[in-house]
């Protein structure tokens, strides 16, 4: 049996893949810190999809003795998919952000990322089969003042995707990075902004697009994909606009909006 890992699974986008690999036929690992919610949606799973297997792996990915012990459970098993989906941000002036939370950001965004698909891709090529899934971030493509580390580790997460997608041809192996815009999640509440979801700025998607949108393109072998038109926009100013002008229209739409959420939400 060929397995499918998606980490971050216990909610948002990450839920949202797992739901869609299942009703593909894939048996699936499902990694995230939180156990009990994994459970109740294994259960959901299997009960739906009676011919597919879940296995719950709670890790905290952030800590790297539980980590390496996934990576060496892991390592051992047939993987086919890996959806490497777990991340956070850190949210305001970074010298006023707690040390160890950042780290942790760059443990979960960037190590887990690495060391995963360090330990998971060997055994694909040898297979010459099999497809990771990497979520990057629009915010990846671009400085992004009061969200410095997590706009650093999905610059990581972007390039390592796009490169491995062009190193893997002609290997029978594909990656394919997805880097979604605004969704509605409980990620902003994970930086420290719960409310900023209800500031209606951008057309924000449902994690349930983002994630079918990411599947879609993961089984058709595509290089990258970005969900909805503000996501779109987004990259491509991103892309070309010159820091000098963007770096005041980044300050301006975001720090005011991420002050008023936090005096709201506490």
């Amino acid at each position: 049996m060929s397995w499918a890992v998606v980490t971050g699974a216990s909610s948002g986008i990450g839920e949202w893949l797992a739901r869609g690999l299942a009703r593909r036929g894939h048996s699936l690992w499902l990694v995230a810190r939180s156990g009990d919610t994994l459970t109740r949606l294994a259960k959901e799973l299997t009960d739906a999809h009676p011919d597919i297997e879940v296995r719950v792996r709670p890790c905290d990915l952030s800590d790297p003795t539980a980590r390496a012990a996934l990576v060496e459970e892991l390592a051992a098993e047939p993987i086919g998919v890996l959806c490497a989906n777990a991340g956070f941000p850190t949210c305001g002036a970074l010298a006023e952000n707690d040390p160890a939370r950042e780290l942790a950001e760059i443990q979960v965004n960037v190590v887990a990322l690495h060391q995963l698909t360090l330990a998971l891709l060997p055994g694909m090529v040898r297979r010459h089969a099999g497809r990771v899934l990497v979520t990057g971030s629009t915010a990846g493509l671009q400085p992004v003042p009061t969200a410095a580390t997590y706009a650093a580790t999905k610059a990581f997460a972007n390039t390592f995707a796009e490169s491995l997608h062009a190193e893997l041809r002609g290997t029978g192996v594909s990656c394919t990075l997805l880097s979604p815009g605004p969704t509605r999640t409980n990620f902003y509440g994970a930086g420290g902004i719960p409310r900023l979801t209800e500031q209606r700025i951008l057309a924000w998607l449902t994690p349930q697009r983002v994630a079918e949108a990411g599947l879609t393109a993961l089984f058709r072998g595509r290089r990258t994909v970005t969900p909805g038109p503000v996501a779109k926009a987004q990259a491509l100013v991103g892309r070309n606009t010159p820091r000098a002008l963007l770096f005041p229209v980044l300050r301006g739409a975001f720090l005011p909006r991420l002050r008023k959420a936090r005096s709201h939400g506490r």
